[in-house]
Formats: C-alpha cells, structure tokens, sequence
C-alpha cells in the first residue's frame, strides 16, 4: 500500500482554463517526477508496444499528423510530436464524439532532471458541458490519468505491466481511488470550486471509479 501512496502523493494536481479549438476549456494538470531518463520515458509514451504495458494497446498512423485509436475508444489525432520533449494529441471518447472535434487536447512535456530523472507534465483540456462536470468535476479525467500515471511509474521503474480492472478492484486500489478523487477535489476548491459541489462531486468520482464491491 505504501508504494500505491507514495505514488499519488508524487504528483501536483491543478484545475484550470485553457483552451482548444472548440473553445475555453476546462483544464487538469498533473505534474511529477520519475526516476527515469527522458528518453526512456519518451519511448514508454511513444513505443506502441510500451504503451500498451501501462495505457492502452494502441492503433494508427503514429507520427505528425497520423491519427491514432486506443482499444478503450480513445482517438484522435498527433498535433505535435517534437521528441523527446513535447507531445500533443486530440484525445475523443464517446459514440458522439466525432461531431465535436476539437473539443479535448492532452498535452504531455518532458524534462531533464538534475540527477538523470525525467520532469514531466501533462494537461488535458477540454470543453465539458453537461451533466460530466456539474456531476464529477475534475476527477472525471483526473482519477483516470492517476491511475495511468501509476501505472507508468511501475513499468519504469521494475517493467510491471498494468491490469488496470485488477489494481480498481483490489483494497489499495480502491484507496487510492478515494484518495486520488479527494486531491482533485482539492485542486477543485483551489480553483475556486463550491465546497458543497466539490463534496458531491468527489463523492460521484469515487462511486462511478470505484463503485461498492455489494
């Protein structure tokens, strides 16, 4: 359970705006450390045989300009891929999807550290209408890309592969579901959040990520 904690306190949360093609955006940001070379993070997020260890097995044209698919549904397209630095995407989910391009980005930027470790940070914007935000605020994509970036950090650092249904259904799993919904719930307040609609909405995360085993 430690090195599960250890994980999710790594990691520097903040909500925000942005915006994409579409229009403002609502954004959530994640920023941490791995103790890993940058390439070697760049090639975990580039490699597609990496990529599916710790995401998604992954198809598509991947290179600028090349549109990509994840088996869970996720598409879209490569904006800019600038290695080892500098990777964005057009991230859609959703049967509806593909009537409202441009309305999610997820950008991720890497950089050196001082010891050979890897800075890194990710911002996914998005316009999010109704009832996704009202319900879940930032913990909708939050939680999701903690569990990612768990993930990510596993395989860096020992080539664990995920199994994402197993690691939500197991008791340090679930805590740090709750755990990581209440810190996008933080950065929901820091950003000028009500706190009664913060609660409901951490709550919701937590249920919809993580509903009762009974």
């Amino acid at each position: 359970m430690k090195d599960v904690l250890d994980e999710l306190a790594a990691a520097r949360r903040a909500m925000g705006k942005g915006s994409v093609p579409a229009g403002d955006a609502y954004t959530i940001e994640v920023r941490r450390r791995y103790v890993a070379q940058i390439d070697d993070v760049w090639d975990a997020l580039t490699s597609p045989e990496r990529l599916q260890r710790w995401l998604k097995p992954v198809t598509g044209d991947l290179r600028l300009g090349g549109k990509f698919e994840l088996d869970g549904g996720e598409h879209g397209e490569i904006l800019r891929c600038e290695p080892p630095r500098l990777l964005k995407v057009s991230w859609l989910y959703g049967p509806d999807a593909d009537a409202w391009p441009g309305t999610s980005e997820v950008e991720v930027r890497l950089a050196p550290g001082p010891t050979g470790d890897t800075e890194f940070e990710l911002i996914h914007a998005a316009v999010v209408g109704e009832p996704l935000f009202p319900t879940y605020g930032p913990g909708a994509g939050g939680v999701g890309w903690d569990l990612a970036l768990l993930a990510l950090a596993r395989l860096l650092s020992d080539g664990e592969t995920a199994n994402h249904e197993g690691v939500q259904k197991s008791p340090e799993g679930r805590e740090f579901i709750r755990r990581s919904a209440a810190a996008w719930g933080k950065a929901h307040l820091a950003a000028g959040g009500e706190p009664e609609h913060v609660a409901a909405a951490v709550e919701a995360t937590t249920k919809f990520y993580a509903p009762d085993p009974t």
